[in-house]
């Protein structure tokens, strides 16, 4: 484990080198004074995954910081919490799988997490796991109403569905490991490609940005999905593809930040990903490794 202390310019130049941003998108990545950011490198000839970017909590602050003269949207990009079968790993897909206990308990948690963070408009996956985890959270903030989108729908494993990987490599040998090396080239039994995931990811995110522009009060909006949904999301707004999508961690009950600083038709800034400290304490993210 290797620590670097630099400057904001010389830390958005050395995550964006790992994760494949060009020096034309270094605008699109935030780093807080004291801000943490975790990268996990695997192999010298593949880019890092990014843990976790900008970690303020320990600063007192739980969100980073607005900047001056913000116009927004600012959303608030949650993955919902834990279920069983994220515990043992199976592929859960469009299954209408519930929250587990611990689930809820991560719920709870990033709700106490957002409590003192002004929430303007809130939108979920119509997916039982992401809307229980919206509701818990919105317990707090009783005057938003939360709209939900089947276009925030998990990916369709298809034929994976409620399959384990060992499963999967012996109805399909060889596409499990394609999956994972080169996400962007498999097309799900029966089920999706990530080309049909990121279309109607980014077509509804782009939508709640347009709709919570233009308001004489910067807007706050929380969105609550999936794994595969939120990747796509987290690459688009890096100015990454979905070759990119591993690059991005989502632990179950994560909140990432995604600001608009200069309105809508400015590039978006990545500000915050995959904040779990309020889960563990930790720095690392420590929930559960399960497919998606």
């Amino acid at each position: 484990t290797l620590l670097v202390v630099a400057h904001s310019a010389v830390n958005r130049a050395l995550i964006g080198s790992a994760i494949g941003v060009g020096p034309e998108g270094l605008n699109r990545l935030y780093q807080a004074n004291c801000g943490i950011s975790v990268l996990n490198f695997t192999a010298a000839d593949r880019p890092a995954q990014l843990e976790s970017l900008n970690l303020t909590a320990h600063t007192g602050q739980p969100l980073p910081p607005l900047r001056t003269g913000f116009k927004g949207p600012r959303l608030l990009l949650v993955r919902h919490g834990e279920t069983e079968w994220n515990r043992e790993k199976r592929f859960q897909g469009q299954i209408d799988v519930p929250l587990n206990d611990n689930g809820r308990t991560q719920a709870a948690q990033a709700a106490e997490f957002l409590r003192s963070t002004p929430i303007h408009a809130a939108a979920s996956s119509s997916m039982l796991r992401p809307k229980e985890t919206a509701e818990k959270i919105l317990m707090y903030h009783p005057e938003v109403s939360l709209g939900l989108s089947e276009a925030l729908w998990e990916i369709s494993h298809g034929l994976w569905e409620g399959k384990f990987e060992h499963e999967i490599e012996a109805d399909y040998p060889g596409m499990l490991a394609q999956w994972q090396s080169a996400p962007e080239t498999v097309q799900m039994p029966e089920g999706e490609n990530l080309q049909q995931v990121w279309e109607r990811a980014i077509a509804a995110w782009q939508q709640l940005v347009e709709r919570y522009s233009h308001r004489d009060t910067p807007q706050t909006v929380l969105v609550v999905a999936h794994d595969a949904i939120n990747k796509a999301i987290l690459c688009h707004v890096s100015g990454l593809g979905s070759d990119a999508f591993w690059q991005f961690k989502q632990g179950n009950g994560a909140v990432s930040v995604i600001d608009y600083p200069d309105g809508v038709n400015s590039l978006p800034m990545l500000s915050a990903a995959n904040l779990t400290t309020h889960l563990s304490g930790s720095i690392f993210d420590m929930t559960a490794a399960g497919a998606l």
